[in-house]
């Protein structure tokens, strides 16, 4: 995949973990209960500076959310 395309493809996973966040009403505190993921692992993911999150982290998102994974990667 070219770089541009992974930049899209995380820049998108960052608007629509905003985006479900707002939809949700859910912190990032939330999600930290809700995945056990770590504060910052998610606030890089919302801002779209972690370069490659793993599925794994995107899919407990994702379950977080109660949204199925392609929710988060459209």
């Amino acid at each position: 995949m070219k770089k541009e395309t992974l930049n899209k493809t995380h820049s998108e996973i960052s608007k629509n973990v905003k985006r479900l966040k707002k939809k949700k009403h859910l912190s990032k505190s939330d999600l930290v209960r809700k995945t056990g993921l770590d504060y910052h692992t998610i606030a890089k993911i919302e801002s779209g500076r972690t370069p490659d999150p793993r599925i794994s982290t995107i899919k407990k998102i994702a379950d977080a959310f109660k949204e199925p994974l392609e929710e988060l990667i459209k």
